[in-house]
């Protein structure tokens, strides 16, 4: 295995090393892949040198941290620069994208530069709703065959050449300022390498999301219009609008740890009028870094106070700059001063705690919406008064059980795993305290029962709160030192627990790792439709029909000869079903936190009562 970490690789380096292959070595790409992966390499400053045999060396220069050139990667073998070796460590090695905090640095909203392949509108269409440009829409067009291409191979078929193709479009996207479809896309490579290498930590159901994410985006490039069409292209660059004067109190601050190996620290503070806004410090350097920023002073104006702090103290800021999503810019402009900040209990965080809990699900499942508009703002966090009950076992490992206010039980998960981080020890001594009554901030969690990720909670003596991620409680500090592990109470009996639409959802499932053969079969799919059908579900039955019946179907010309396969048209069978069962899974999720009329035991709504056609409507915008 390599000693080293391979630096990032921009997209085009690995697309331009993979399409100046010929066909014969294409063909060896994934081999290629897979042994240059065994090899030894070391680091020497910005250079990581990988040993290919035992007189040939492979250099990949990294100035700044990435690959940005073609010349940046040297083979030492007699075939370079045409060799097999120069490709294989480009797929190999990750790829370069934005840090999630450092690219988003305060900038004024400025108009994006046109491209310079951008037609200009007519003259007589100035006041006509905007619409993507011809360049916009062919590179939207790259994306959307690339991913359908994808589909129809599925993991194991969608190789480096099928990665490059991928990445080839991402980049051109982005040149076209289509910054989000282009983001869908080298996350799906991203997944599709951690896949095809086994990585513990790939969820199919991560696939699917990004799939249709970028299938989904592709798409409504060249329908959408106007403000739509914003969202669509999304934003390379965060914007910050001025907004005066805030006076912050602090609420409670949250470790990051990404898969890309960045990390720090998020703090979470609300206005005074209640609305939240976050401050962050996030870089390379995964869960040491983050337990490391956590004491370092915010970057925000003068002040002194560490994230901690802030968490628990206020702040009173002028000449502030806010992102559509919350984030506090720290631009020269902005000043800051250390002020008292508020107890939970105390407002006006205490009016956090007022709000339903359905109230909040519903608010929450806008922003963590599989598809929502990344710019579209909003929180996905919950402010609870719960009891706790103790542990329960699931099939992923144990969880915290508590009782929320109106008498209905709430799941609270690990946010991290990380050992490093004191999310898994904080919980499970939490769940030794039955009856303990506590004030908990936690992220909704989509799912037919109400289920919350647990990021902070008040102090169980009543004095103080923690941060579960950086704070360690103490055996001392619960009421009660033992208690016994509850076996998981029984799902509510609604529409989650009992609905066929599973059906469906595994289909959609199967097709990634498997791709459209696979699907195609399956054969007959009647009976599961009718079992559909039967529960009310007369759209999904539908959508099953037609996605098997897709993946099967193969023309013949007029002599008999198969016809090459519609990619095209499965694929947006595919996306059709995909986006239906995510806006039946967000119905369910917020159907569970409604109280009922003669409790608050939030069961799901009759099949027959579901909004059929307002789901239709949803999936097909």
């Amino acid at each position: 295995m390599n000693a080293a970490p391979l630096p990032p690789v921009a997209p085009e380096v690995t697309a331009t090393l993979v399409e100046h292959l010929s066909p014969r070595l294409r063909k060896r790409l994934d081999a290629a892949v897979t042994k240059l992966g065994a090899r030894p390499a070391h680091r020497d400053g910005d250079t990581v040198t990988i040993v290919v045999d035992d007189e040939t060396e492979l250099r990949l220069h990294a100035p700044g941290g990435v690959v940005a050139t073609v010349d940046d990667v040297v083979c030492g073998c007699l075939l370079a620069p045409a060799c097999v070796h120069r490709a294989a460590a480009a797929c190999a090695a990750p790829t370069a994208v934005p840090a999630p905090e450092l690219a988003d640095q305060p900038t004024r909203a400025v108009p994006e530069p046109a491209s310079a392949t951008d037609s200009a509108p007519p003259p007589d269409s100035v006041s006509s709703p905007e619409v993507a440009s011809p360049a916009q829409r062919a590179a939207a067009d790259a994306l959307w065959s690339a991913g359908a291409a994808v589909l129809e191979a599925g993991v194991d078929g969608a190789g480096a050449v099928a990665q490059s193709a991928l990445l080839r479009a991402a980049h051109t996207a982005r040149l076209r300022h289509l910054p989000r479809a282009a983001g869908a896309a080298l996350s799906v490579v991203t997944l599709l390498r951690a896949a095809r290498a086994g990585d513990p930590s790939y969820r199919t159901a991560d696939l699917v999301t990004a799939l249709a994410e970028l299938l989904g985006t592709a798409h409504r490039v060249g329908t959408a219009y106007g403000a739509e069409l914003a969202a669509v292209r999304g934003r390379a660059r965060r914007p910050y609008s001025p907004d005066g004067s805030l006076r912050l109190y602090g609420l409670f601050t949250e470790p990051v740890v990404t898969d890309s190996g960045h990390g720090g620290v998020r703090t979470w503070v609300a206005t005074s009028e209640g609305r939240l806004c976050t401050v962050g410090d996030v870089a390379p350097g995964g869960a040491g870094r983050a337990l490391g920023v956590a004491d370092r002073a915010v970057r925000l104006g003068d002040s002194a106070l560490t994230h901690r702090e802030l968490g628990r103290a206020g702040l009173a800021v002028s000449g502030a700059t806010v992102s559509p999503d919350g984030r506090l810019g720290a631009g020269k402009g902005v000043r800051a001063v250390s002020a008292r900040g508020a107890a939970w209990t105390e407002q006006p965080l205490a009016s956090l705690w007022e709000t339903p809990p359905s109230e909040q699900a519903v608010r929450a499942l806008r922003s963590t919406s599989r598809y929502a508009d990344p710019d579209g703002g909003g929180s996905d966090l919950l402010f609870l008064d719960v009891e706790l009950l103790g542990a329960v076992r699931e099939s992923g490992g144990a969880c915290l059980l508590a009782r929320c206010e109106g008498d209905f039980p709430v799941r609270l998960a690990v946010a991290d795993d990380n050992p490093a981080l004191a999310h898994r020890d904080n919980l499970m001594l939490l769940a030794t305290a039955p009856g303990t009554r506590l004030r908990i901030i936690g992220r909704l969690v989509p799912a037919p029962h109400p289920r919350l990720i647990l990021l902070a909670c008040s102090h169980p003596t009543g004095e103080g709160t923690i941060d579960l991620g950086l704070d360690r409680l103490r055996r001392a500090d619960l009421p009660d030192p033992a208690a016994p592990v509850y076996p998981a109470p029984p799902q509510p009996g609604g529409t989650g627990a009992h609905s066929p639409l599973y059906l469906l959802e595994r289909r959609v499932e199967q097709t990634v790792p498997a791709g459209r053969a696979a699907l195609g079969m399956l054969g007959d799919v009647t009976t599961e439709a009718r079992r559909i059908r039967r529960a009310g579900l007369p759209t999904a039955a539908g959508l099953l029909t037609a996605l098997v019946t897709s993946a099967a179907r193969r023309d013949r010309d007029l002599f008999g000869r198969l016809l090459p396969v519609d990619t095209d048209g499965f694929a947006t069978s595919w996306l059709t079903a995909a986006r239906y069962t995510a806006a039946v899974a967000e119905s369910l999720c917020a159907a569970a936190w409604e109280p009922t009329r003669e409790g608050p035991a939030a069961a799901p709504p009759a099949p027959d009562q579901w909004p059929e056609r307002a789901m239709a409507k949803t999936v097909q915008g």
